[in-house]
């Protein structure tokens, strides 16, 4: 789903951020600063509202800032520097912090709630880290480790969709959710294990 979604808009969306972006180079922006800021502002909205039970407004904000992404792969390659080793850690590890606040600020906003909804987001939060562990550890080992059900992307559209309805009120939307993002990744590990014994072989 979110893979379909990237490759039908990425080439309207390009067209339409290039200017901006060639805006940003020439005042001396670097895609780095731009995936740093990215990072920062959606941490602080996600810490700022989600934990006092403003999922639609945090919902809003972090959708906002999330188009810091498509900022920084831009200006990346319309940089005269183009893109490096460094960037592409940079840009993986703000990634990885930015979900983990993200579900973090969820999680502590059912906590307060006392929900019980609480060690089901937290197994969530787990098996994201799996997931993005196996590829990295199996690209370490020289197994390339691409696909399953639900990357990065398609766990935040799950989300983002769940808080974004909660916050609107929709019944039963985060148990629905959070039921979906956990099966979907637990299904994403285990597609990811495979590949990896696979190539080992």
């Amino acid at each position: 789903m979110g893979k379909m979604l990237q490759e039908s808009l990425r080439a309207p969306v390009t067209k339409l951020i290039t200017p901006i972006c060639r805006g940003l180079i020439r005042i001396g922006v670097s895609a780095n600063m731009v995936t740093a800021a990215g990072a920062l502002f959606t941490m602080a909205a996600a810490l700022l509202t989600f934990p006092k039970g403003e999922l639609f407004l945090g919902t809003l904000l972090i959708v906002f800032f999330v188009l810091f992404d498509l900022l920084d792969g831009t200006i990346a390659r319309l940089s005269a520097k183009g893109s490096n080793a460094w960037g592409a850690l940079l840009d993986s590890t703000l990634d990885r912090l930015t979900d983990a606040v993200i579900l973090g600020s969820v999680l502590w906003y059912l906590i307060s709630e006392d929900d019980a909804l609480v060690p089901l987001v937290l197994a969530t939060i787990v098996l994201g880290f799996l997931i993005s562990y196996i590829k990295a550890r199996s690209e370490s080992l020289g197994i390339e480790c691409n696909g399953g059900l639900a990357e990065r992307t398609e766990r935040l559209i799950i989300v983002l969709t769940t808080t974004g309805f909660a916050g609107l009120g929709v019944p039963y939307i985060m148990g629905i959710g959070f039921w979906i993002l956990a099966i979907a990744s637990l299904l994403t590990v285990l597609q990811r294990l495979r590949i990896v014994y696979v190539g080992a072989k």
